[in-house]
């Protein structure tokens, strides 16, 4: 397996590996391939994908304001869980976000989601229950589609 950048030519198989996971949420034009796009276009060589083979086994959207580091969409495909993909993409995700000068990262992991949440508390992540969340759809056309 290895740990590589992510580009706008992984978009089919990153996005063929989200529509496979069950309770994944995608928005419609945020995870377009022309969101994805602006996405890596702000953040180069911050987003990563795990690849064993030719086949593309994980993923985290990397991005950063100047002050904190955000990940977006990780996921492991179910058969390559629990053999350390998803730690070593964060790994790799951190790494080159402190090249970038940032110090924290912070992401957002739904509720109902157990097992990401036992694997952020494994990594390491805080839970922060002292303070509340916000969000402003600012666009009719970004719904989410949940994975069922």
């Amino acid at each position: 397996m290895i740990i590589r950048t992510m580009t706008i030519e992984d978009y089919k198989d990153v996005f063929a590996l989200w529509s496979g996971i069950k309770g994944f949420g995608i928005r419609a034009a945020d995870d377009s391939e022309e969101g994805i796009g602006r996405f890596l276009q702000r953040n180069p060589d911050l987003s990563v994908v795990a690849e064993e083979n030719g086949t593309i086994t994980g993923s985290i959207l990397c991005g950063h304001d100047g002050r904190r580091g955000t990940f977006y969409h990780v996921c492991v495909a179910e058969e390559y869980r629990e053999h350390g993909v998803g730690h070593k993409m964060v790994q790799e995700a951190v790494s080159r976000l402190r090249k970038e000068g940032i110090h924290k990262v912070n992401l957002i992991a739904f509720c109902s989601n157990n097992l990401g949440n036992h694997f952020w508390k494994k990594e390491n992540f805080t839970f922060r229950d002292d303070l509340n969340y916000y969000d402003l759809a600012i666009s009719e056309n970004n719904q989410t589609k949940f994975i069922s």
